[in-house]
Parts: structure tokens; sequence; C-alpha cells
């Protein structure tokens, strides 16, 4: 089998940081029609992922926020935890490079970070694992993200390493 491109990434010289990790194209025009973005939260191999209650927290939160943005919500295809546990996927439509989400995931970390109240989804109904979340702890790694990453972009957090 062909390995897949997320797997071809350095991991082992990968900095947390906002990158594309790949991009979707249309059969019949050869139009980008959607571009993934890796949003790396911890360094591969080198930091301790993160747990699952709060990054499923972080999940809830993320997407609820950008399914609710006044911009975002009929941008957003996906966002939810890589099986790593060092970050999460988000999925946009159109033809697009990290520069360009820079600011909509900002305001996501600035409002997860600042998060009070009810976990949205966090019930029975809407959840299959409901009660395993962190709030707290959640709202610590998100913080912990844009101070440390987001408030200090370069290059190296923005483009893949060879």
């Amino acid at each position: 089998m062909e390995k897949i491109e997320s797997f071809k990434v350095n991991h082992e010289l990968l900095k947390r940081g906002i990158y594309v990790s790949r991009k979707d194209y249309d059969n019949k025009t050869g139009e980008c029609i959607a571009t993934t973005f890796d949003i790396r939260m911890k360094e591969p191999n080198r930091e301790p992922v993160i747990n699952i209650a709060e990054l499923h927290t972080i999940e809830h939160l993320g997407a609820t926020f950008l399914r609710n943005h006044e911009v975002y919500k009929n941008e957003t295809v996906y966002f939810g935890p890589m099986g790593c546990r060092t970050g999460f996927y988000v999925i946009f439509k159109g033809d697009l490079k990290s520069t360009d989400v820079v600011d909509i995931i900002k305001e996501m970390f600035v409002f997860m970070k600042d998060y009070e109240g009810e976990i949205p989804g966090a019930d029975p109904k809407s959840c299959g694992n409901y009660l395993d979340q962190n709030l707290t702890m959640a709202k610590y790694e998100s913080k912990k993200f844009y101070e440390e990453v987001l408030c200090n972009l370069k290059e190296e957090n923005l483009v893949y390493p060879n």
C-alpha cells in the first residue's frame, strides 16, 4: 500500500502550528474544493499528548464555535481530533493556505480558552461518551497553544518541515 500523505510528514522535525495537510480536488473540474489543516498543538513524540477528556472537550467547543460562526459555519466541513492526540484536523471549503486561516483559528482558541458554562453537546442525548470531558484542562491546553504558538507564529509553524 502507498503511504498516506500525513505519514510522509517528518514528525521528528514538526513544530506546533497550523499546516496544510492536504487538498481535495473535484474530479471533473480539477478545482480545489477543500483544504485540510493540521492544527498541531503538541510536538509529536517530544511532548506529552493531550488527554482524552480535554481532547473531547476541545472537539465539542471547536466544532460548536466553527459551526456557529457568522462566516465559517458555511465553510467548515469537519473539525476533530487526531488519533495521536497531538492536535486536530479542520477542513474548510476552498483552496486555502495556512496564513488564510490564522485569524479564525486564533478566534476559535480565544473562544475555547475563555469558555465558561456547560460544555455544548455534553449530555447523553447528544454525545456517545458525554461524561468523558474536562473543561478546565481543555481551557488550559487552548490557552497554552494560543499564547505560546498562535501569538508567535513563524514560517516554521505554518509550513511542514522537509
